[in-house]
């Protein structure tokens, strides 16, 4: 994983994590960014990421455990998909977020 990770959720530890690099985001955008990323942990039985490319691209990337033999990689893909056609703007506003205040930061 190469990138800056924006938040992330493991159904394994149950644990959730947000980069407080990224504190100036409104409160209802960290709240929707918890909710996704603990849904999609959930749903795909996996550790879920939301990590910015070093050209300010938002991927999302999941991280299997190794040891889970039931973990469906195509059923994967398609949530992922799908969330990515359902949050298309806020991932758009995220994207643009990460470019004027984080990229913008580190070249000023």
């Amino acid at each position: 994983m190469e990138g800056k990770v924006l938040c992330g959720a493991s159904a394994e530890q149950l644990k959730y994590y947000f980069n407080p690099e990224f504190g100036r985001l409104p409160e209802a955008v960290q709240q929707e960014l918890h909710d996704i990323t603990v849904v999609m942990a959930d749903r795909i039985g996996a550790t879920f990421l939301m990590v910015f490319g070093k050209g300010g691209d938002l991927r999302l990337e999941v991280v299997p455990d190794e040891a889970d033999f039931g973990y469906d990689e195509i059923e994967t893909e398609l949530q992922i998909r799908a969330l990515q056609r359902e949050k298309e703007e806020l991932f758009g506003q995220l994207e643009a977020f990460y470019a004027a205040f984080i990229m913008g930061d580190a070249i000023g």
